[in-house]
């Protein structure tokens, strides 16, 4: 391999390194995520489950109860910092007749990626 290949391959190398130092998503985008997949789980999974009077009261609470869900996912995540991608690995668990879960996400590309997902019920 020619000098000027080595130097190419070095410079690629460098430049994707940093493409994916920069891209490695944080906690507050990890929340966010998490937040709004849970907040949508819970208006397509149980609220649609509840009886007719019950559904919008449901998506209501679901709505108000946004915050809280909030806070006890940044509190309730373990982040595994790999410099060019994360794992997540959050423990819920919400007193109330909701199962307990553990999740755990790949943040990488500014994208993230749920790869596993267990309730304990």
């Amino acid at each position: 391999m020619s000098k000027i290949n080595q130097k190419i391959c070095k410079l690629g190398l460098i430049l994707s390194g940093s493409i994916l130092l920069i891209t490695n998503p944080g906690n507050r985008n990890y929340e966010q995520y998490a937040s709004t997949k849970l907040n949508n789980y819970l208006k397509d999974n149980v609220c649609s489950e509840a009886t007719k009077n019950l559904r919008k009261p449901c998506l209501i609470l679901v709505d108000l109860a946004r915050p809280q869900l909030n806070f006890a996912i940044a509190n309730q995540t373990q982040r595994q910092n790999f410099l060019f991608f994360s794992i997540y690995q959050t423990d819920l668990s919400i007193p109330s007749a909701l199962p307990d879960y553990h999740f755990e996400t790949l943040g990488i590309f500014d994208k993230f990626y749920t790869y596993s997902a267990e309730s304990s019920e």
